[in-house]
């Protein structure tokens, strides 16, 4: 966060009420912000690994973040059930 475009900006800007009509201007103000910064891929990555729900992290809204982990769980590899040792499948 101290490397951010948005460290000198109100944070409130990146925690807009909702995502309609009357948001639709502040969500667009931040994600311009995150779009110029150096550490846009890495502040995302913090937002999706630590499972942070609310606000505008890496230039993506709460739901586009939620649609990224729901696109990664159905997609990502099956591990097979773990058996009890000593027992044969």
């Amino acid at each position: 966060m101290s490397e951010g475009a948005c460290r000198g900006e109100d944070p409130d800007l990146f925690f807009p009420i909702g995502e309609g009509a009357a948001s639709s201007g502040q969500i667009e103000q931040a994600v311009s912000i995150c779009h110029g910064c150096d550490v846009e891929t890495a502040c995302l990555r913090f937002a999706l690994t630590n499972g942070i729900k609310d606000g505008i992290w890496g230039g993506r809204t709460e739901q586009e973040r939620l649609a990224m982990i729901r696109a990664y769980r159905a997609h990502r590899p099956r591990r097979a059930p773990l058996r009890p040792p000593g027992r044969r499948a």
